[in-house]
């Protein structure tokens, strides 16, 4: 079985909910594969960490905080995180020093997956958050994650962040996670199925024994169909990070030229949303939708006159 789990390192939940998923594969006997995924609860933590006591009187991190645990204030939060990570074994103290960007840590997480596999990444995760949240250490410091990456056998990790390893694969698997919704660190992935929340080791079970209910499209499809969720969600930019492998192997695909077509247009690249839509359009003259497309696009170029004619025939084509 293959588990991802999308979590960042500086939710204490995420850590909980380790714990709590090897007690629940622990009982199940169940071989799996467990996969580490980036999530961010703070993408505006400052560049050089801070204090978490002085972050805390900023609005904006007690925002950030209801990521990692919907449904409790911040200040509940921090109690009932305290007390259920005593119960988990987690300590003898606990609890995070500082306000620390974790993009980085997200980075050496991927790269020990990439090198390695899950059983390096495990160990790279756990040196991490330990070292947050019962060492009080900054893991947003290059130099302490290359020492937790050496810890965890991972000794290339630090001359890897020094570089830029890494950083497309973190960010494209940022906009994965968006593109399949999830909204809440951990979120426990398997196959089609998602569980929110550092849920019991119980909970967590039955969740794991129903097992990969559907099978897994091809790659190149499921590439799609996040892409396609992205423009629902409005984010044109990053559907086109996703649709980018797609255009260099399946370039002459109606589907992918569509669906770069409409997210040049929601992006305001009016040229190459043009160039995108005027063959489309030359191939299927009665397609109603891409000529309101183009005539939208010819329109926003000034283009009133060579706009109006595919206009008036997309209003024709379009019932009622």
């Amino acid at each position: 079985m293959r588990i991802e789990i999308w979590a960042d390192v500086v939710c204490g939940w995420a850590y909980i909910g380790k714990r709590r998923l090897e007690r629940a594969l622990a009982g199940l006997g169940t071989e799996a594969s467990v996969v580490w995924r980036p999530f961010r609860i703070d993408p505006t933590a400052p560049a050089r960490a801070i204090p978490l006591e002085e972050a805390l009187r900023d609005p904006l991190m007690d925002e950030a905080l209801r990521a990692c645990a919907p449904g409790l204030t911040p200040a509940e939060n921090r109690v009932r995180m305290s007390e259920v990570a005593a119960a988990e074994g987690l300590g003898p103290r606990w609890g995070a020093a500082w306000r620390a960007d974790s993009h980085d840590a997200h980075r050496l997480i991927a790269l020990a997956q990439e090198h390695g596999g899950p059983v390096l990444q495990d160990a790279v995760v756990e040196r991490i958050m330990r070292a947050f949240f019962i060492e009080e250490r900054d893991i947003s410091d290059r130099a302490v994650l290359g020492e937790l990456a050496s810890a965890a056998g991972f000794p290339a990790g630090a001359a890897l962040l020094d570089g830029d390893a890494g950083e497309a694969l973190v960010r494209e698997l940022l906009l994965e996670g968006r593109a399949r919704r999830v909204r809440t660190s951990p979120t426990i992935v398997v196959g089609g199925r998602a569980l929110a929340g550092a849920q019991s080791p119980e909970s967590i079970g039955d969740f794991l024994r129903t097992g990969e209910r559907e099978r897994p499209a091809p790659a190149e499809v499921e590439r799609l169909r996040r892409a396609e969720s992205l423009m629902d969600q409005r984010d044109p930019l990053g559907a086109l990070t996703l649709l980018r492998p797609l255009q260099d192997a399946f370039g002459d695909d109606r589907g992918v030229r569509t669906l770069a077509a409409r997210a040049y247009f929601a992006s305001a690249q009016l040229n190459r949303a043009r160039s995108a839509l005027e063959p489309l359009v030359s191939e299927t003259p009665d397609d109603a939708y891409l000529r309101l497309l183009l005539g939208r696009t010819l329109e926003r170029q000034g283009l009133g006159e060579e706009a109006r004619p595919h206009l008036r025939l997309a209003a024709a084509s379009s019932p009622g």
